[in-house]
């Protein structure tokens, strides 16, 4: 339970989870209903995480010049 609240918690230094930033979404808590649709596919995937890695970079390069 500690492992779990930990990688769901956003940190300030990245301004996400570690979570999001490894699996490019928030972990299911269990008691969402489950979206129906089509897979997604992988290039898709590839994107979102992408943007999440860089959306992650920029606010720690942010948090590095405000503790200068």
């Amino acid at each position: 339970m500690a492992k779990f609240t930990y990688n769901n918690k956003v940190h300030t230094g990245t301004k996400v989870s570690p979570f999001k930033a490894n699996q490019g979404q928030d972990p299911r808590m269990g008691f969402e209903i489950r979206k129906k649709g089509k897979y997604e596919g992988a290039e898709k995937f590839a994107e979102r995480m992408r943007s999440v890695q860089e959306e992650a970079k920029t606010a720690l390069q942010k948090a590095q010049e405000e503790m200068k």
